[in-house]
Order: structure tokens, then C-alpha cells, then sequence
């Protein structure tokens, strides 16, 4: 709830005309819901942090930016779709908060910037304060792993609109690069290697194709148990994105790195495909590893195309890093010394008879 929403009216006796509770709106819990919160936040601050909950604006020192020459600002907005639909059936509210890190953040660092801060947005139809003080320790949690500062969010809630239990959340973050430290296209060069890092699942993009084929067309339940995921379907949907901003910033500070994709929406070419300059192409060989089996399930259970999994899902991999042949071994090296799986999935190439852009070729390795 916003300040103005925390405002208690002037006491003039009792209320008998409409009020706020009586539309649905309890200033009470959320009043409540912000104090089960604050050790959370305090998880997150940096020094940079001013101030604490309660004001109308987070707080944040820009006089650290001193140390930069010339230090460009980054910024990303973004929700975790239709995957809170699976925390609100499961009722588990503190590991959303995660995916909604990562989405945000993992954007971020894709050019090189270091995470800094994020603010949150949790919409609801009806406050439980202690659902969204879960919510609130999932985002705060996702921001330690991402090294950035929560300073800040707002919680409504909006009854009449969304049911008593319904609710969504949104993020946005802001990061700092070096301008002369810019990643992105301009820096791939033929001959580059392409590395992926794995992801830790589903994460959290196509949960609308994923909940049809699993929920709706085979029936499935959250709370039954599936052999081939070695768990309920519930948990496995539910297994928070990994956060690589950490491991991508000690990547950038080991050795030498050109370009970063985040693999969200779009499916693993798609979003590699955004970083690849006019006139190369990026080759991925399929062979190189081998999908989680809930991605097998989906198409399975689903009937579902090859390229459209591909397409809308990540398909086993969460990051890439384009990176000169010669920096190939210490990559490898620094992101399993963070226990990040990670392995040479493809190359960068001249255009050749490709458009330019990414490709999957060869069949997955069973």
C-alpha cells in the first residue's frame, strides 16, 4: 500500500456510510504486512542504501558512481507471468520472489552491469500479511544472490478486480557499467565460442503453454508425484530461475567476455540471436547436452513440436556467454569453481549460407 493509502482518517465517530474496509481494502493488515517485511529488506541494503522503509522513495548514493569514467545506467522491468498461478494453487509464496530477481536482474547484466537496486510492485485482491511478507523475503533472498539492494515496492490491493486470493508482482532494477566495459554485438568476432550455462528448470517463461499441456490436456495435479522429475509436479514447476548476475560479473572480472543472453521468452535462438551482429551467425549444437526431462514431459504429454518448445521454452539453458576462443578454458573454469554447470555449446561463424542470426543444429544428446 502506498503512504496515502496508510493515512487514517480524522476520528469524526463512527463510520455509517461507505468506507475503504467496507469496499475491501484493510489498511490494518497492510500496515502489518510492511512491518513482517522490513528483516527482509534489511537482507538486501549495500552501502550505498539510504534510509529504510516507510518513505515515499527509496534512497540510493549515487556519489559511488564517482569511481566511474563514464558510468552509463541500465535499467529492466519485468513480472513472472502465469507461474504465480502455480505458487497461489501450491500456496508457497516465498520462492516467486526469486524468478522475479531473475528476470529482472539477469537482464540487466546481460551488458555488464552490476546490479544495484530494485524496487518490487505485489498486486492483490485481498492482503494476507503474511503471504506478501513471503513474497517479500522470496524478492529480498533473490536480491542477495544478485548482489543488488531492494530499496523499495508497493503492495495494493484491489478487490472487486482480483479474487481474495489472486495475486501478481513486478519488479524493476537499475545497474551501472563502465561505458568502455559495454557488452553486446559490437564485440563478437568470428571464431568466438559460444558457452551455456544451465538453467535450474522451467524458469520462468511459456508457463502458459505449460499449464495447458500439464494441467488442463493430461490432468495432471500439483501435489502428484512424477517418476520422471523425481518429484511432485508442484515442486518442479515451482523450482526457483537461477540468478547468474554473480557469476556473469566474476566471469567479466576472469577473463575476457563479449556478449551475454539472457534465455527468456523467444526460447535459447531467439534471444541469441539478439546479440549477434550483422553478417555472422551463431551455431548451437544440440548434442552438447541434454534438456531436464520436464521439458520431454511437455512436448511429450503435449504433442508439442520440437521447434515450438523451442521456441517457448529454454530448453536446459538460462545464460550464454560469447566469449574469444582463447578465453574458452578459464571461463569454463571460474563458473565451475561457482558450481555453474556450464559447457561449449556452439561457435560464432561467418554468414555463410545462413541468415544472419542463431541456429540449433544436431539432435539432443539422450
Amino acid at each position: 500500500m502506498s503512504a496515502a493509502d496508510n493515512q487514517s482518517p480524522p476520528a469524526t465517530g463512527p463510520v455509517t456510510g461507505a468506507s475503504y474496509a467496507a469496499a475491501g481494502v484493510d489498511i490494518e493488515a497492510g500496515d502489518r504486512a510492511v512491518e513482517l517485511m522490513k528483516e527482509w529488506v534489511k537482507k538486501t541494503q549495500r552501502p550505498e542504501v539510504l534510509g529504510g522503509l516507510g518513505g515515499f522513495a527509496g534512497l540510493f548514493d549515487a556519489s559511488a558512481l564517482k569511481r566511474y569514467e563514464r558510468p552509463l545506467l541500465a535499467s529492466a522491468t519485468d513480472g513472472v507471468g502465469t507461474k504465480v498461478d502455480v505458487a497461489r494453487q501450491m500456496g508457497v509464496y516465498d520462492t516467486i520472489g526469486h524468478d522475479l530477481v531473475a528476470m529482472v536482474m539477469d537482464d540487466i547484466v546481460v551488458c555488464g552491469a552490476e546490479p544495484l537496486f530494485m524496487t518490487d510492485y505485489i498486486c492483490v485482491g485481498k492482503v494476507h500479511p503474511e503471504r506478501v511478507a513471503a513474497l517479500v523475503k522470496g524478492i529480498a533472498e533473490g536480491c542477495v544472490l544478485a548482489g543488488c539492494a531492494l530499496v523499495g515496492g508497493e503492495t495494493a490491493e484491489h478487490p472487486g478486480l482480483l479474487g481474495a486470493d489472486d495475486f501478481d508482482v513486478a519488479g524493476a532494477g537499475t545497474g551501472v557499467v563502465e561505458a568502455d566495459r559495454l557488452l553486446g554485438a559490437d564485440r563478437i568476432r568470428t571464431g568466438d565460442a559460444v558457452i551455456a550455462m544451465a538453467s535450474s528448470g522451467l524458469h520462468s517463461n511459456g508457463y502458459s503453454l505449460v499449464r495447458h499441456v500439464l494441467l488442463n490436456q493430461a490432468g495432471l495435479s500439483l501435489d502428484a508425484h512424477v517418476d520422471d522429475l523425481g518429484r511432485t509436479l508442484g515442486e518442479e514447476l515451482l523450482e526457483p530461475t537461477k540468478i547468474y548476475s554473480l557469476d556473469c560479473l566474476a566471469l567479466t572480472r576472469t577473463t575476457e567476455v563479449h556478449a551475454y543472453s539472457h534465455v527468456t521468452g523467444g526460447g535459447l535462438a531467439a534471444n541469441l540471436a539478439r546479440v549477434v551482429p550483422d553478417g555472422l551467425h551463431a551455431i548451437v549444437d544440440r548434442s552438447t547436452w541434454t534438456p531436464a526431462p520436464v521439458f520431454d514431459l511437455v512436448g511429450r504429454l503435449g504433442d508439442v513440436e520440437r521447434l515450438e518448445l523451442e521456441k517457448t521454452l529454454n530448453m536446459g539453458v538460462g545464460m550464454i556467454a560469447v566469449v574469444p576462443e582463447e578465453s574458452t578454458e578459464v571461463a569454463l573454469a571460474t563458473l565451475a569453481d561457482r558450481g555453474v554447470e556450464a559447457w561449449v555449446a556452439g561457435e560464432i561463424t561467418d554468414r555463410g549460407e545462413h541468415p544472419t542470426g542463431a541456429a540449433l543444429v544436431g539432435d539432443y544428446d539422450s
